[in-house]
Parts: structure tokens; sequence; C-alpha cells
């Protein structure tokens, strides 16, 4: 029969270790079981030595020691782990003969300097040390230090044992879950910062997981999208190919063993009533039974893509348009003076050489104004800057543009003092020539079309305003895109390509000024742009 201090003991153990094996704080877990040792040693004072992934040995929890003792101890293994020796291959490739070498360095230095660092300071006379291992997977060490004389005893060191092989499962554990909370956070933090919207679901498409990216996407914040079904926090709208989650699981999806992902494009639809054009891909994650466990899906925005497509459709239909009236003219009137069957008069044949001329210049312009196009996109516009009077440009251009508009009435309030700019004269007249020209030709009835300026402390400022209907305010942002054209009568009848105000933008821009439209979309417009003073 065991006598009741051992009895008393055994009880003790299995409460502690009870509690120890419960908990997953690696730091918790370490206090636990160095006071737990000591209690049941009638001890003075612990220590636990722990192994980490380079194989140096680092203290990592302590009960009766000093700071000083435990620095001087540290620096040791530090200096000893500095040059364990040259490492041996031994063949095994079980563990890196480099990283034994500097545990076993660590663990050597700091065994023999206990009796000298510690015994004088705290009166520490005896001293055990306890291997914290699973298998053949070594954790480290806990020291028991008492101040009573004599050896551990047989008991002692059985007992301690076996709380030490317990005490090292609970170690484990805790590290192993640190290590697993490490990975989750890491992963977390990728989703999170994704571009790309990310949302985790479970089988039956109950939202996990919903990322920032995706949030801002969808307007639907992680709150409200968390445990919903993904199909109702992501309403898809104008589906454009593929299928979605409910239509593919109607056909079996997912399969086991299935390479490809499912995959649907179409419209989000936002809480604010805003359209993005997305397009999502579904990936499914089974368990070893062939057991559905998550769906992942992948949300992009393709809205640039889809503007691309547009740009790129609206690009060939106004380019064929506006290129194929002055071909046609071209080809027409050159076909009609060379015909051999005919004999035209000088005056005849002046006026339709003078359209095709006309009509070349127009080609010319359409081309210039493609190619500038290019270069805003790219940001290569090359700009020939000098010293510039925009007084005697501005009275020059609207003299030049009085013969186009016999129905209108052109002036030029610019006084003659303005402050010189520095800037690119060609550039610059384009803008104001663009300018005059969309106020002539978006002001069929004739009125009076005003060139003016004012000038601040950094800027000076050219305005041009016109009698025509105006611009609705809600359709001004898109004026200055390219290829972009206000969609009403007047401008149906009115040929132009909608890239003349976005390089007005591009080269205003280039300049450092800027460029806006002031309308009520009821009693005509001003465009203004500014310049910085030279």
């Amino acid at each position: 029969m065991l006598p009741d201090y051992r009895v008393r003991q055994r009880d003790y153990l299995l409460d502690i270790l009870q509690a120890i094996t419960s908990r997953l704080d690696l730091n918790e877990v370490l206090r636990l079981v160095a006071q737990a040792a000591v209690d049941v040693m009638t001890g003075n004072a612990a220590m636990i030595a722990l192994v980490e992934p380079a194989g140096r040995i680092r203290i990592r929890e302590s009960i009766g020691l000093s700071r000083h003792a435990l620095e001087t101890l540290g620096a040791g293994i530090e200096r000893a782990s500095e040059d364990p020796g040259a490492p041996v291959d031994d063949g095994t490739g079980d563990e890196a003969p480099t990283r034994a070498l500097v545990r076993e360095a660590g663990l050597r230095s700091l065994e023999m300097m206990l009796p000298r660092v510690i015994a004088p300071n705290a009166g520490l006379l005896e001293w055990i040390a306890l291997p914290l291992s699973i298998g053949e997977d070594f954790l480290g060490q806990l020291y028991v230090l008492r101040r009573r004389g004599g050896e551990f005893s047989p008991n002692d060191r059985q007992v301690l044992q076996s709380f030490a092989d317990q005490a090292a499962i609970a170690v484990n554990n805790a590290r192993l879950y640190q290590q697993v909370n490490a990975q989750k956070q890491r992963l977390d933090a990728i989703l999170e910062s994704t571009a790309d919207g990310v949302a985790i679901m479970d089988g039956s498409h109950r939202v996990v997981l919903w990322n920032r990216a995706l949030a801002a996407l969808s307007g639907v914040p992680a709150g409200e999208a968390l445990g919903r079904d993904f199909e109702a926090a992501i309403r898809l709208s104008d589906k454009r190919a593929g299928s979605t989650l409910t239509e593919a699981e109607a056909n079996g999806w997912p399969l086991v063993g299935a390479t490809r992902p499912l995959f649907v494009e179409g419209d989000i639809e936002r809480p604010d009533g805003a359209a993005v054009s997305v397009e999502i891909t579904f990936a499914p994650i089974f368990a070893r039974e062939a057991l559905l466990v998550n769906i992942v899906a992948n949300v992009r925005d393709i809205t640039r893509f889809r503007e691309a497509d547009r740009l790129k459709s609206t690009f060939v239909s106004v380019v064929s348009h506006e290129l194929k009236t002055p071909v046609a003219l071209i080809k027409g009137y050159a076909s009609t003076l060379r015909r051999p069957d005919a004999r035209w008069d000088e005056k005849t044949i002046d006026d339709s050489l003078g359209v095709i001329e006309d009509e070349s210049d127009r080609l010319a312009e359409l081309i210039d104004n493609l190619l500038d196009a290019s270069r805003a996109q790219a940001g290569s516009f090359r700009l020939a800057r000098n010293e510039m009077d925009l007084d005697a440009l501005v009275t020059e251009i609207v003299q030049r543009h009085r013969s186009q508009a016999t129905r209108h009435t052109l002036t030029a309030d610019v006084p003659g003092d303005l402050p010189l700019v520095f800037a690119d004269h060609a550039r610059i007249t384009q803008v104001i020539s663009n300018l005059l020209s969309n106020a002539i030709k978006y002001s069929p009835d004739g009125g009076e079309v005003k060139v003016t300026s004012r000038v601040t402390p950094g800027e000076v400022i050219i305005s041009v305003t016109d009698p025509g209907p105006g611009i609705a305010p809600e359709m001004q942002s898109q004026l200055f895109t390219r290829f972009h054209r206000l969609e009403n009568a007047l401008t149906q009848r009115t040929p132009g390509t909608g890239l003349g105000l976005y390089l007005c933008k591009s080269i205003i821009e280039a300049h450092g000024g800027r460029i806006w439209v002031d309308s009520d979309g009821q009693h005509g417009s001003t465009f203004s742009f500014s310049l910085p003073r030279a």
C-alpha cells in the first residue's frame, strides 16, 4: 500500500496534468509545468529550456531564478551555439547535423554553467535535468533545483520523469496549436490583402469568410455576409457565361477528382444600385471521405476588361463610320474626274479637287487624333514648351473660325496684358480650336460664341461659352473620356469621333492645368481650361 504522501503526490500529479493538458497557450503551459515541478519535488526553482527551430536552446520559462542568473545562462548558450563544431554528415537524413550540434552545444553550456551561476547566488545545491521528449522528437529539458543536500531519489526521478513525459505532450500540443494558429493568421492576412474578392462557404453555401476586397467590390460588409447563403449575399444579374452554383449543382457539380473549377460571368448588383462586372470561379474542397467541406469563390472585377471591349467596339464603329464618309467622297470625286466620256470645265475640276483636298485633310486630322489618343493613353505626349501670349493666340484663332461660322457671332473678350504661360503653341492651338469648333457645331441655331479669360495668382483661365442646348449635369462626368459622345438627336446628326475633348483634357493635364465644363443642361455650356503662369 502506498504511503499517504505518495497518494497525495499521485493525486496532485493527476490534477495538475489534467490542468496542463487542457491548455493550448504555450506560455501558460510552460508556466504550469515549471510551477508543478517545483511543487511535486518541494523544490526551490525550476527552469524549462526548449529547442528552437534552428537547433538553438532557449530558456522559455523559470521560477525562483534571478534575472541576472537567467541572462548569464542565456549569454553562455548563445556563445556556445555560435561555433558548435564542424558539422558531420551522418547520412541518416533524419536531422541536419549542424542543428544537432547546435542543440548539444547549448545544452552542454547550460549544464556546465548551472553550478557556477546558480549555486553561489541562490544556494541551490542539487538539480536534476529531465528530457521533454515524444518518441524520438526531443523538445527540450526540464530542470528542477532545490537547496537541501543529497541527490534526487530514484522515486523522485521516476515521478518527475513520468510528469515530464506528460508535460512534453502538453508542450507539443501547445506548440502545434501555436503553429496552426500562426498559419491561420498568415492565411487570413493573405486573404484579406489580396486584390480579388474571396469568399469561403461551407457545403451548404453559407459564407464563413468574406474578405475586405469582396466587401468593397460587392458593397456588402463582412458582418452582413457571414452566415448568409452566398447567392443571397452576391446578387448576380445579366449572366453572360458559365453557370451559377445552383445551376451547376443541378447538373451534378462538383465531381470528386474533377480539376476544372466552376466559372460564371455576370454583373453584381450592389446595394447602392450600381452594377459591377465580375467573373467568379468556384473551387470545391473535399474531405477524405469525398465529403464536400468547403467551396472557395474567387471574385474578380472585370469592369475594365468589359470597358476595354466596349471601347474597342466603339473604336471600330466610330472609326469605320468617320473613315467611310471622306473615303467615299474622295473616291467619288476622283472617279468622276477620271471619266473618259466627260469633259469638265475648269471650275468643276477646281471644285472637285477642293472637296478631295478637304476630305483628305479630314482623314489626316482623324488619323492624327487617333495617334494622339494612343500617346495620351500611354502618357507619352511630347510638348515643345515656350513662353506664350495667350491673348494673341485666342484672337488669331477666333478670327480664323469666323469664316466657318456664318450663323454665329464669335467674340473674344481677352485683354492684351494676360500673363505669359509656358506651353506648347501647337497643342494649345489644338485645344482652343477644338472647343470653338464644338461650340459652333453644337449650337445649330446660331448665336454668340464668346471666348473670355480671367487670371488667378497661379493660373490663366480661358473659357468658351456657347448658346447651345446645354449638357445635363449627370452627363458631364463622361464628357472627357475616349470615344464618348452624348446620346441625343443633336449629336446623332453631327459628325465626330468622341476624341476631341479627351485629347483636350490630355493636353491640358500634360501642361499641369485643368479642364472642366459648366452647364445647367438648358442654357448653353461653358468649357474652361487653365494653364499655370510662367
